[in-house]
C-alpha cells in the first residue's frame, strides 16, 4: 500500500491508501488487506468508475490517490478522495460518506479542483507555481473542536482550510484556504497534522523529494501553537519560506534546510557475526500519517517505504514515536513490535552500536551505518566522537561534534537479527535525527 492514512474504528486500526487500498489490524503489527484497485467491485466503492466519474474525468485518469477517512459528529465516516493527472496539477478532491468504516461509500461531490486554464476555485487566475495541487488531504479536529483540512503536493505548496464540523464541506469564501509553505513546484507533499496534548503543539508532517526509489523521499516535521500556523522548525525558521526557486525546477537545495528531518534513506549494515540477509534499511520512506493512542499514551508514525536493493517494491511500516525534552518527535529505529519504554541502566545501554545520521539533505544516496561505542564512562568512540547521558529512566542526551541530540533509549525487537536490542533515537537543534541500534542482543 502507498500513502497509508490511519484511523481507529470499532477497536481496530484501519489504513487507507492510494488506488482504493485499505487494510486493518488489531495490533499495528499484523494486517489484513481489505481492498485494492480502482476497479468495479472494490468493497469501498463498488461502482467507483460511475460514483467518482466527475473527478476521474476532470483529472484525465483512471485511478485515485491518497485518501483520508475521518468520523464526524454524525457518526458517519467521511472519505476525502482525490484524483490527479500526475504529470500536472490537474486534480479533483471530493467527499464520499459511509455509515461503516469498511464501506461502501457514496459520493457527495467534488469540493476542489486545480490545474485548470483560467480562473481557479478561488476566483483568481490559476498559477501552478502559487496555487495548490488539490491532492493529499488530511482532515482533523483541533483541540477546540474545529474541523480542518490540510492538503497539497508540489505546485504552489501546502494549504489549509476550515471545514464544517457537521457536514465536512469547506466553509464558504475561503478559496483554496491559507498557504502554510511551498511554492514554485517545491517537492513537498503529503501533509499530515497531529496535535499533542503533552506539548500543546500541532505537528505538521511532510514528505520532501520524490517518492520513487531514486527520489530521495524523506519525512519532515514542523510545529505551531495554532492549527493554521505559522509553522516553524527546530531552528525557529518560518516554514512559509520553504519554497523552490522561480527559475529552477525542483530546486531541492532551496528548501532542504527547512523542517526537522525524521528519517530518510538508511541501512543498518551487517556485522561480521550476522548473516548476509539480515541487513535492514529503508529507501524513500514517506507519505506518513501519525496518531497518539489515548489508551496507552503512545505515539505512532505510519508510512510506506521502499528497501535497499529491492527496486520499487514498497510496504507499510509502523514505528513508535516519542516527544523529546525539547518537544520534538523522535522516531524509534526499528518497526513497532509492542515495545514500551522502561527504566534502563548505564550497563544496559553501553556498548557497540550501528549508528546512522539522517543528515538534512534530499538525496537518493543511502546512509550506511557506522560503528560507534557508548562507553560506561559516558564517552562516544568510533566513527564519531562525543559524550552521552542517561537522564531519568530512559531520556537520552548525546553530544556529537558539538551538536546536542535529545531523545530516548528504547529496547526494541530487531526483526533483522530476531533479537531484542537497545536503541536510541534523538534529534538536534539543527533538525537532524540520529539513530543507534546495539549490535548485541538483550534478554
Amino acid at each position: 500500500m502507498h500513502d497509508p492514512s490511519i484511523i481507529i474504528a470499532d477497536n481496530k486500526y484501519y489504513v487507507f491508501g492510494s488506488h482504493l487500498a485499505s487494510a486493518k489490524s488489531n495490533d499495528l503489527m499484523s494486517w489484513t488487506q481489505l481492498s485494492s484497485g480502482v476497479v468495479e467491485g472494490n468493497v469501498l466503492i463498488p461502482n467507483v468508475k460511475e460514483e467518482f466519474a466527475e473527478a476521474l474525468k476532470w483529472a484525465q485518469t483512471d485511478t485515485l490517490w491518497a485518501p483520508d477517512v475521518i468520523q464526524l459528529t454524525d457518526g458517519n465516516y467521511y472519505m476525502y478522495y482525490n484524483a490527479c493527472k500526475g504529470d500536472s496539477p490537474l486534480s479533483a478532491l471530493g467527499i464520499a460518506v459511509s455509515d461503516n468504516i469498511e464501506g461502501p461509500y457514496k459520493n457527495k461531490g467534488v469540493i476542489l479542483k486545480s490545474g485548470m486554464t483560467g480562473m481557479g476555485d478561488d476566483g483568481e487566475m490559476y498559477d501552478a507555481t502559487q496555487k495548490p495541487n488539490v491532492v493529499d488531504p488530511d482532515v482533523f479536529f483541533d483541540k477546540e473542536g474545529k474541523l480542518w483540512m490540510v492538503y497539497g503536493s508540489y505546485s504552489g505548496g501546502i494549504f489549509i482550510m476550515e471545514l464544517d464540523a457537521n457536514r465536512g464541506f469547506p466553509l464558504p469564501d475561503q478559496g483554496y484556504g491559507k498557504k502554510l509553505l511551498g511554492a514554485n513546484h517545491a517537492r513537498i507533499e503529503a501533509p499530515y497534522m497531529l496535535y499533542s496534548p503533552e506539548t500543546d503543539y500541532y505537528y505538521l508532517f511532510l514528505s520532501y523529494g520524490g517518492l520513487a526509489a531514486d527520489g530521495g523521499y524523506n519525512i519532515r516535521v514542523a510545529r505551531s501553537k495554532a492549527p493554521d500556523g505559522p509553522f516553524e522548525d527546530s531552528e525557529d525558521q518560518d516554514m512559509i519560506n520553504a519554497q523552490g526557486s522561480p527559475t529552477v525546477l525542483f530546486d531541492d537545495p532551496a528548501y532542504a534546510p527547512y523542517g526537522v528531518k525524521l528519517m530518510g534513506n538508511f541501512e543498518f549494515l551487517n556485522t561480521d557475526d550476522e548473516l548476509p540477509v539480515s541487513g535492514e534499511g529503508y529507501v524513500s520512506p514517506g507519505h506518513n500519517s501519525a496518531f497518539n493512542d489515548e489508551e496507552n499514551g503512545k505515539y505512532y508514525l505510519i508510512f510506506h517505504t521502499r528497501f535497499p536493493n529491492r527496486g520499487e517494491k514498497h510496504e507499510v511500516r509502523v514505528h513508535q514515536m516519542f516527544m523529546n525534552s525539547e518537544g520534538w518527535p523522535v522516531v524509534a529505529p526499528h518497526r513497532y513490535g509492542g515495545e514500551t519504554t522502561e527504566k534502563y541502566t548505564k550497563e544496559q545501554i553501553s556498548g557497540e552500536y550501528k549508528y546512522v545520521n539522517h543528515n538534512k539533505d534530499i538525496t537518493a544516496d543511502i546512509v550506511q551505518s557506522e560503528l560507534i561505542e557508548l562507553t560506561k564512562s559516558g564517552k562516544i568512540k568510533g566513527a564519531v566522537k562525543g559524550k552521552w547521558k542517561l537522564i531519568d529512566d530512559h531520556t537520552a542526551e548525546l553530544t556529537i561534534d558539538g551538536s546536542t541530540y535529545n531523545g530516548v533509549f528504547l529496547k526494541e525487537w530487531n526483526e533483522a537479527t530476531a533479537s531484542n536490542v537497545m536503541t536510541f533515537t534523538a534529534v538536534s537543534k539543527e533538525g537532524i535525527s540520529i539513530w543507534g541500534s546495539h549490535v548485541s542482543a538483550m534478554e
